[in-house]
């Protein structure tokens, strides 16, 4: 919902790290892939009960997951890295609550399961939108920057990692933030399904 409002922000204050490692030698590719990697590494430390060091993964994720595609458009964006920065995410954004089911199964398995099963409507609907709109040479005037057609909603990115930082410094109240995020998701995934509806009618 406020990803387009952000971005700008972002953009300013990871230039001048992205010209570091851009003038290093580290590629684009590089970054995203060690992003995953650390992002992975969230669900162990969560599973332990370990939050700090989960909340430390995700904020070094959601760091690398900004860097890449400015160290990408100092140079020559591929194909390739939008694919992975957007597979990866996608990946990222489904095992972060995994984490809380494996700590605490009795407490957070259900509200887990949900969680994650809204955000395959998030995401397909984002997918597929994408595809078409892709296929029919469809811009987005909101998110020029992006790899793919972006298309917005009530729970973007923001909200997304708002939560999960929710979650770890309070995770007791996972199942909760869980629920409510999911009948959020829900909303996004119906205005997405409208969207599609009327864009491509």
């Amino acid at each position: 919902m406020i990803d387009a409002a952000i971005l700008p922000l972002l953009k300013r204050v990871i230039e001048r790290p992205a010209r570091v490692l851009a003038a290093r030698g580290v590629g684009a590719d590089q970054i995203t892939l060690a992003g995953f990697a650390i992002g992975m590494a969230a669900v162990p430390a969560l599973a332990s009960g370990l939050f700090w060091i989960g909340l430390l993964c995700l904020i070094l994720n959601r760091l690398a997951d900004g860097l890449d595609g400015a160290v990408a458009r100092l140079g020559v964006p591929t194909d390739r890295g939008a694919f992975l920065d957007i597979a990866m995410d996608f990946v990222f954004y489904a095992v972060f609550p995994l984490g809380f089911a494996i700590y605490d199964p009795a407490a957070n398995g259900v509200a887990a399961a949900v969680l994650i099963a809204s955000f395959v409507g998030t995401g397909s609907s984002f997918l597929a939108f994408s595809i078409i709109a892709e296929k029919r040479g469809l811009a987005s005037a909101h998110y020029p920057s992006k790899g793919i057609y972006y298309l917005g909603g009530l729970t973007e990115g923001t909200e997304t990692i708002a939560v999960f930082v929710a979650m770890c410094l309070w995770p007791t109240s996972f199942a909760v933030l869980a629920y409510v995020f999911a009948a959020m998701c829900l909303v996004t995934t119906l205005t997405r399904w409208l969207a599609g509806w009327r864009a491509f009618s």
